[in-house]
């Protein structure tokens, strides 16, 4: 029997992600309910509530109205979440959270009459309400992102590479893995990093990172859609 935890700070935890893993691949209807009422709920609620506070879309007409309503459509997608893919609940439901309620904020400034679906956001607007930080919740996405997308790139090793492609491949894995220790400031000092570790020209290490980040951007989008 899990026991439940309460923490100011952490109300999100490990007890709360295995509830919703176990509500995912249950099918009693009991067992959902108990631990939907037990652990997800209150997880829910205070996950809606603090990125309202944070991100400053308490300015909403009916904000309140609003945050119920997210609490409810965020129930009846729980079971669009899967563990297997990498992504962790909190970090899953989090940015599709954020991302209903920047939908609200563009559809309370535009024509009311007029459906625009959140996907469709301008990264502009998307950074203009969302300029307020939170360390809490920018530290663990930021960690969660890095992890995801060390798995990403060695999920990589799979996919059949020339050898220059496999050098750099293994360049970037190597200045990933020494990202703490190693001193570089700008994209030059990258390039000039890798011809050091491949032993390629620039071109040759340009054309093989130009394919590397066509994967990284289908990533990038994956997370920015909170599908991954």
């Amino acid at each position: 029997m899990r026991k439940k935890k309460r923490n100011k700070n952490h109300y999100f935890t490990k007890v709360h992600e295995l509830a919703i893993i176990d509500y995912t691949n249950s099918n009693d209807i009991k067992e959902r309910t108990k631990l939907y009422i037990t652990y997800i709920c209150p997880a829910f609620s205070e996950m809606v509530d603090k990125i309202v506070y944070t991100y400053k879309f308490t300015s909403l007409p009916n904000i309140d109205v609003l945050k119920d309503e997210c609490k409810i459509w965020l129930t009846t997608i729980l079971d669009k979440y899967d563990p297997n893919r990498g992504s962790k609940a909190f970090s899953y439901f989090s940015v599709i959270t954020k991302n209903w309620f920047i939908h609200k904020v563009k559809r309370n400034s535009i024509d009311n009459k007029r459906e625009i679906h959140y996907d469709d956001l301008s990264k502009n607007m998307e950074a203009n309400y969302l300029s307020t930080s939170n360390e809490y919740l920018k530290n663990r996405e930021e960690k969660e992102f890095w992890l995801l997308l060390g798995a990403e790139i060695d999920s990589w090793d799979a996919i059949p590479m020339k050898i220059n492609e496999k050098k750099v491949y293994e360049a970037v894995k190597m200045i990933l893995a020494s990202s703490e220790e190693i001193q570089i400031f700008n994209k030059k000092a990258v390039y000039l990093y890798i011809r050091e570790i491949t032993g390629l020209n620039t071109k040759q290490v340009v054309n093989n990172l130009n394919k590397m980040r066509e994967r990284y951007g289908c990533f990038k989008k994956k997370w920015n859609e909170g599908n991954i």
